[in-house]
């Protein structure tokens, strides 16, 4: 690669659609080198603690992350040299064996609920989006996507957002909304706010945005 890549920061609340909107930004940009790393593949190894102590693990807190070892990947990829991403195992609460290859690409979609926490990563992204959404419609959207993709119960998914969830999100995560250069309220919904982040990433890459968009759009 003789240029660096364009990265973007995507971030926003547990369940606020922040993976929709950067799928949305993916699919329009189908034909283009443009990839997407979640923050989540870098949650830190837990091998050294006994299960039990990691069922104690607050997966919303920064101290869960390990972003130091995400900004020297993403260093690498802007210096034209492919990582091996890490690949976490939920069932385990640690790191699994496994990881997964990336190459270099034009465009590299940073997405988590904490990417702009970290001065040192913000200050690598070209676009910083955050995805607002109210406190209402994210638990609820949550309830139904852990019942019925994660098998969890209604108490112990009430039980972890009032605990952990929500908290986290009013202490770390809605504050980093003043470092975002956009913010879309409601996700992928929000069509106009999509179009514009996906035609501001078009002038960049020096390409014509129709020509990626689908049909049905």
């Amino acid at each position: 690669m003789s240029k660096k890549p364009i990265i973007i920061g995507v971030t926003g609340g547990s369940a606020s659609g922040k993976t929709s909107v950067s799928r949305a930004i993916l699919d329009n940009f189908k034909n283009e080198k443009i990839a997407m790393i979640e923050h989540d593949s870098y949650y830190k190894d837990q091998s050294h603690l006994d299960f039990s102590e990691r069922l104690k693990t607050n997966y919303d807190h920064p101290f869960a992350f390990d972003t130091d070892f995400l900004i020297e990947q993403l260093k690498e990829l802007s210096e034209g040299r492919a990582v091996d991403i890490p690949i976490y195992d939920y069932e385990k609460h640690t790191r699994s064996d496994k990881t997964y290859r990336q190459d270099p690409q034009d465009v590299i979609i940073v997405e988590g609920i904490l990417v702009l926490d970290d001065k040192r990563l913000r200050d690598m992204m070209d676009i910083k989006i955050f995805v607002d959404t109210d406190d209402d419609v994210r638990i609820l959207r949550r309830i139904k996507r852990d019942m019925d993709e994660r098998g969890r119960t209604l108490d112990s998914v009430v039980s972890q957002y009032l605990s952990a969830v929500k908290p986290m999100y009013h202490q770390f995560i809605e504050p980093t909304k003043r470092y975002a250069d956009v913010i879309i309220p409601e996700g992928v919904s929000n069509t106009v706010g999509v179009d514009i982040i996906n035609t501001k990433i078009a002038s960049i890459l020096d390409i014509d945005n129709h020509s990626d968009e689908k049909e049905n759009v």
